[in-house]
């Protein structure tokens, strides 16, 4: 098989983003240590390059800048089903399943150039964020059919989206109190799904639900924000992401609904920063999600499984049953010295999974509502500055039946932590 440098090119960009399991949704919290740090809360701030990714109006502020580095993520994600099922209802087997692959490496890189006093240009590379599961049991294995050998669940059970964001960023001061940006977004994923040949009979396509291999998805679309320095001690912020349309995945066309289709949910911010001293800046930003507008996101997954049906693979097909989420995100940044500088954040949201979509989403458990953060700044030279980020998600849980399993009961966790590291150098 003839594979093409651009395939190469993807495979390569897609591997570095790592299988991550983002923290809002499926959706990064921030992009960068110094972002991370403060939760996210930073849309009315200007830390470096990667702040494209937040507000692409604040890049003519952060001057000729690279800025790249790290984060290593621990996420721990499962679900219990308990031994409760109704005696003639397909259930999952009993037990605690932890899911595999619990801790990943997520690389960026950010560089900005100024053009002139009021204009700049910038690239920003870096991983959104995805989903990823794997269980070493068929989980699936009673909703197969014993007589038809194609519908046996195979181990392990599991699926792995990862997505990759290449963006260049235009942005240019309209005057001294204001800056408005642009930054056109170059999108990659890539989706496998294993253990899920028991739904086969139910699909559209049939041969396209599982077990396809990794297969990969193409897309773009633009970021726009606005930067408003009121005065002394007040900045705005404003952005707002389009949906990003991506091609379908032809090898899951029988699974995900619409054929395949996996668009990447529009998103806007709001926020302000407030210096309350000389030293402390507080911030607030918030950030709004539209997982209903991902048909394969949003659509419902509690759907009775009736023989003859098909419920995969179509326009109304079974999706994870996503609501939209809205995210609360503050922060505070402490400069303790010229040399070193102290970052504290927070951020609350919705719960993304209702209680009634909670089996489905056992392959997909994104729960996290809350986050605490913490980092520094430390300048190394003049032109050379280190930054570090930790993160705390603590353990959520959904509990929840579903029409499929009767009187089966359970629930889907997961908790989270991660340390970013990022080296930011002035040119």
């Amino acid at each position: 098989m003839k594979i093409s440098k651009l395939s190469i090119l993807t495979i390569i960009i897609v591997a570095l983003s790592s299988n991550v399991y983002a923290t809002n949704g499926y959706w990064s919290y921030g992009y960068g240590a110094q972002s991370k740090s403060m939760a996210g809360a930073c849309v009315a701030m200007t830390f470096g390059a990667m702040c494209a990714a937040s507000n692409p109006a604040s890049m003519v502020h952060v001057g000729n800048r690279l800025d790249f580095g790290f984060s290593y993520f621990v996420p721990t994600r499962g679900f219990t089903a308990n031994n409760d099922a109704s005696p003639n209802a397909a259930s999952i087997p009993p037990g605690t399943y932890e899911s595999s692959n619990d801790w990943f490496l997520i690389p960026h890189i950010g560089y900005n150039y100024m053009l002139d006093a009021n204009s700049a240009i910038g690239i920003s590379i870096g991983g959104n964020g995805g989903m990823n599961t794997e269980y070493g049991s068929a989980i699936f294995r009673n909703f197969s059919n014993p007589n038809d050998p194609s519908t046996q669940a195979s181990s392990p059970t599991g699926v792995d989206l990862k997505q990759m964001f290449i963006g260049v960023t235009y942005s240019r001061k309209i005057n001294e109190q204001h800056s408005l940006g642009i930054t056109p977004i170059f999108a990659i994923q890539s989706f496998e799904a294993q253990g899920l040949q028991a739904f086969k009979p139910f699909s559209l396509h049939p041969n396209y639900v599982t077990n396809n291999g990794t297969d990969y998805s193409y897309g773009g679309g633009v970021r726009v924000g606005w930067l408003g320095q009121i005065n002394d001690w007040l900045t705005l912020g404003a952005a707002y992401q389009s949906k990003i349309w991506m091609s379908e995945f032809e090898d899951y066309k029988g699974l995900l609904a619409e054929e395949g289709d996996f668009d990447i949910p529009s998103n806007y911010d709001l926020g302000f920063a407030i210096k309350a001293l000389p030293a402390i800046t507080l911030a607030f930003d918030f950030q709004r999600i539209e997982f209903s507008k991902v048909k394969a996101l949003s659509n419902q997954s509690n759907i009775v499984f009736i023989p003859g049906q098909t419920l995969l693979g179509t326009s109304d097909g079974l999706g994870f049953g996503w609501e939209d989420m809205n995210i609360f995100k503050f922060g505070v940044q402490w400069v303790y010295s010229s040399n070193l500088t102290f970052r504290f954040g927070y951020s609350q949201a919705n719960q993304v999974v209702p209680n009634s979509q909670a089996l489905f989403n056992l392959l997909a458990p994104a729960v996290i509502k809350r986050h605490y953060t913490f980092g520094f700044s430390r300048a190394i030279t003049k032109n050379i500055d280190f930054n570090v980020a930790f993160m705390y998600a603590p353990n959520e849980k959904i509990y929840g039946t579903n029409p499929n399993t009767g009187s089966q009961t359970g629930f889907i966790e997961m908790d989270q932590y991660e340390i970013a590291i990022s080296w930011g150098v002035k040119l």
